[in-house]
């Protein structure tokens, strides 16, 4: 039985390709720009004196800012699953990140995961993923097989080299099925495809559903040397680690600009709902700026999983508006079909939060908030790091080989007073809540099933 039946038969949805009270003509499109390990602080909209982002900090003007939006995992693949499944990572296979190499591959896809091109499919939508996939580098695990219509960009986890798109040598450039081997940087090639994707659609009254997955800023710390120069000829004392990156970040926000012009320019931009954030926090090694956050990409410290986030949907979300509302990437999936007028399957975690983009007060969307990582290596052995959340309360494991800790994120945002010895009571109570979930992750296979 193929996932779109069995989506079909789960959600009584007996009427293919159709949906409840609006046609398609009338559904509005739906863009997620989505940046790669961007720390909470490297946007100037979100405190950073030393980078200028007015493209993006102009979609929090005319949208609403997030201050407590969440990534589901603190590295790439993961938080990609998630988004795209509306579902916890585990219980679609990707418990960490998807290599090239089998000794160093902590994930695979489920194949009853359903996807949100396979999801939107019902109410129409064309769907295309530009950039970064990350969720698997062969059949059946590519974006056409999982739901995409239209792919134009890289398999792999990331980019040797900006310019020439390989991954240990191996080129996972492609378009649609047939690998390519474009010149460029990869940010340009990324940018220019969207905008080549949003005009191909100007005409046609399908909606769509467009995912631009940047690989910037993520390693190699590789802008155009003149957007390099640009930054250190503007920023005095700025170290060339820091300006690399600075460079990096600028150029991606001059594409997302590009993105944004060409939506105007179509006459799309009123029917259209952008939403932008990142996989995971910044990565503090190339120089990243996580703001008053502890640590960053990699860590279940604040700065590796909260991460920027900004809605623009114009006469629809208020503009200059702000929300302090706790989500996660895989919210993002719930929203979607809540626009769409779809249910999503039974068995999703995913919560719209549709309503607060609509200005309106939601409660919590969840109790409890589960985050985890596998991986390799010395430092974690194959093993697993975890948080949990509840209410103002964190629990946390940053190291296999350390004892959990607890904070109040409240009255100890930057998480320095560890109070598991002085608050039993909370932490045998996350505690026990993170047992039965890591149970319930362990009814999913992790790895390709065995042929």
């Amino acid at each position: 039985m193929t996932r779109c039946l069995m989506f079909l038969l789960t959600c009584g949805l007996f009427l293919c390709c159709s949906f409840a009270t609006t046609s398609a003509e009338d559904a509005p499109n739906v863009i997620v720009i989505l940046a790669d390990d961007l720390g909470y602080g490297d946007l100037s909209s979100y405190g950073a004196t030393d980078l200028k982002s007015p493209h993006v900090d102009k979609l929090v003007e005319r949208g609403m800012k997030f201050t407590n939006f969440y990534a589901n995992c603190p590295v790439c693949s993961p938080t990609r699953a998630a988004l795209l499944s509306g579902r916890y990572q585990d219980m679609v296979g990707v418990q960490g990140v998807i290599r090239t190499h089998a000794e160093n591959n902590w994930g695979y896809l489920a194949e009853d995961a359903v996807l949100m091109p396979e999801l939107l499919k019902h109410a129409g939508y064309h769907s295309a993923i530009i950039g970064k996939w990350h969720l698997g580098l062969e059949s059946p695990n590519t974006p056409i097989e999982r739901g995409f219509d239209h792919f134009h960009g890289f398999l792999g986890d990331m980019m040797d080299d900006y310019y020439n798109h390989r991954r240990h040598g191996i080129n996972y450039m492609y378009h649609d099925l047939k690998e390519i081997d474009p010149p460029g940087h990869a940010t340009d090639l990324f940018t220019d495809w969207s905008i080549d994707y949003i005009k191909s659609r100007q005409d046609k009254k399908q909606p769509f559903f467009l995912y631009l997955a940047y690989n910037a800023p993520h390693t190699p710390i590789q802008p155009p040397e003149e957007w390099f120069q640009k930054v250190k000829a503007r920023e005095p004392g700025i170290t060339d680690q820091r300006a690399k990156l600075v460079a990096l970040i600028e150029h991606m926000d001059d594409g997302i600009g590009k993105v944004m012009a060409a939506l105007k320019e179509t006459g799309m931009d009123e029917n259209t709902l952008v939403i932008f954030t990142s996989d995971n926090g910044g990565q503090l090694s190339a120089g990243a700026n996580n703001g008053p956050l502890r640590d960053g990409k990699q860590s279940v410290y604040e700065g590796g999983l909260r991460v920027p986030g900004a809605a623009v949907w114009p006469g629809k979300i208020k503009a200059g508006s702000e929300t302090d509302l706790r989500v996660l990437s895989m919210d993002i999936y719930a929203t979607i079909a809540d626009i769409a007028e779809l249910p999503q399957p039974e068995e999703n975690e995913a919560v719209s939060f549709l309503p607060t983009l609509m200005g309106k007060t939601q409660t919590p969307l969840r109790k409890l908030w589960f985050f985890r990582r596998r991986e390799g290596g010395t430092k974690y052995g194959g093993k697993t790091i975890e948080a949990v959340i509840s209410g103002d309360w964190k629990l946390l494991q940053n190291t296999p080989f350390e004892p959990q800790e607890l904070y109040n994120l409240k009255a100890d945002p930057q998480e320095q007073n560890n109070l598991a010895q002085k608050n039993r009571k909370m932490f045998n109570e996350l505690t026990a809540a993170q047992r039965r979930q890591l149970q319930k992750y362990g009814t999913v296979p992790w790895q390709k099933p065995a042929e």
